[in-house]
């Protein structure tokens, strides 16, 4: 019987020249010159995820993306220049900042102040070097936070570049939260695969924020998040990207730990957010939530899978979404209970508010449960803005673009109000209340 060989797209040939051209210059040797071999190679066989590929059904990335862009190149003074206000969301919040343009670290734009517990640095000098706590880090973490077979990881795997080695040590508070900021500073189309990893130790209490502020540009980004025992996590992403954005969390989080996240889209192209994350410990609480604000012909892309690997542990999921025009948003999270892990508290929710007759919301949440003595529950609606409420409104003088936006900010506010931090809470307020200024 014949072998038989799938075409590959342009983008995929593009990849695949890119990866050769620049596989004997990508920092690291040894098992992770192996690591990142075995990744292309299953990217070759298997290629671009697509509709067939279940978990990629709604995002057909071999579609989507017509083309691959050249590697960035290291930023020059210019491409600096033109990142140093990316970030300005939170501009009014006291944070460390940490930039990176077009993938590579920018020590220069960054706070580096030293700080009691907490050590930082650059990915790329951690696979370059030998014999520091940045390589002991990566070479105990790096591929191995979340077992996973996705493309998208499996490509940032073989062309990681640059990001963020951060180490907090065990019973560490940071005085502020840790902003890693990723811009892009060329002028021409460019695409970069940034890794960071992250690692916080028992008792510890940290606070980070991924902010992706990216023009032209094709980003590929992986955090891997390593959550100690007893410790409270804090994890934003924030995403404003005009061309192609696949970002994955690894995360795994230890006994005893609180850990929350917050997503927030807006004003993007192409956005897929997904989320592999291990409670690997017993009495362990997180909560997951987010809130894509989408227009034009925006296409954001929210996956979960949670994964409840020991007992005892407590999970909330609420994800809304705001769709005008042509866009077209997508949820799908999975919680999966393993057998072992009994008292398992999970509930999942995921609303969409349609503006638009035009606009298409694909929600498909899921539970996979293996275990019998478990709280486990699902929900998924679609609905528009409910007419007696802006009747109601109108009635009493306000005019019709205000009723609208008063009953959008009061859907969204519900997800945004659980932000712990005010700074940050009220930031990204003022964002949402911008996008709905901004609609006309």
């Amino acid at each position: 019987m014949a072998d038989v060989t799938p075409m590959k797209t342009p983008a995929e040939q593009a990849l695949t020249a890119a990866y050769e051209a620049a596989r004997g210059k990508l920092v690291g040797k040894g098992a992770l010159a192996d690591l990142r071999a075995d990744a292309f190679q299953r990217f070759e066989a298997s290629g671009l995820p697509h509709r067939r590929v279940e978990e990629w059904k709604y995002t057909d990335l071999r579609m989507l993306m017509r083309e691959a862009y050249p590697l960035a190149p290291a930023p020059d003074a210019a491409a600096k220049a033109r990142a140093k206000e990316a970030g300005q969301i939170l501009a009014g919040v006291d944070c460390r900042r940490l930039v990176f343009v077009d993938g590579a670290f920018a020590p220069e734009l960054s706070d580096l102040t030293p700080e009691a517990g907490l050590t930082v640095g650059s990915l790329a000098e951690a696979l370059a070097n030998t014999g520091n706590l940045g390589d002991a880090l990566v070479a105990e973490h790096v591929g191995k936070t979340f077992a996973t077979e996705d493309m998208a990881v499996a490509l940032n795997t073989a062309f990681m570049g640059d990001g963020a080695v951060i180490r907090v040590a065990d019973d560490t508070t940071l005085q502020r939260p840790i902003h890693l900021v990723f811009a892009s500073g060329s002028d021409k189309p460019s695409a970069s695969f940034v890794r960071s990893l992250v690692v916080i130790g028992k008792g510890a209490q940290v606070t980070i924020i991924e902010d992706h502020d990216s023009s032209e540009a094709q980003v590929n980004a992986v955090l891997e998040l390593v959550v100690g025992d007893d410790a409270k996590a804090d994890y934003y992403k924030i995403t404003r990207a005009k061309a192609l954005h696949v970002a994955s969390l690894l995360a795994s989080v230890g006994a005893g730990a609180m850990f929350d996240t917050f997503a927030f889209t807006s004003d993007s192209g192409v956005v897929r957010n997904q989320h592999f994350i291990r409670f690997a410990g017993e009495d362990t609480q997180g909560n997951i939530r987010g809130v894509s604000l989408l227009r034009g012909k925006e296409h954001v892309d929210t996956t979960l899978l949670i994964d409840h690997a020991a007992g005892h542990c407590a999970s909330r999921e609420q994800f809304k979404a705001v769709l005008d025009d042509q866009s077209h948003g997508v949820f799908q999270g999975k919680i999966v209970v393993e057998p072992h892990a009994q008292k398992t508290d999970a509930k999942m929710m995921t609303r969409a508010l349609m503006l638009s007759d035009e606009a298409e919301s694909d929600n498909k949440p899921e539970l996979e449960i293996f275990a019998d003595d478990v709280a486990c529950g699902h929900g998924a609606t679609a609905s528009a803005l409910d007419p007696g409420l802006m009747f109601y409104l109108m009635s009493r003088g306000i005019g019709a673009k205000e009723a609208e936006s008063l009953l959008i900010q009061s859907f969204i506010g519900e997800a945004l109000e659980e932000i712990e931090h005010e700074g940050i809470r009220e930031a990204l307020t003022f964002a949402a209340v911008r996008w709905l200024g901004a609609r006309g």
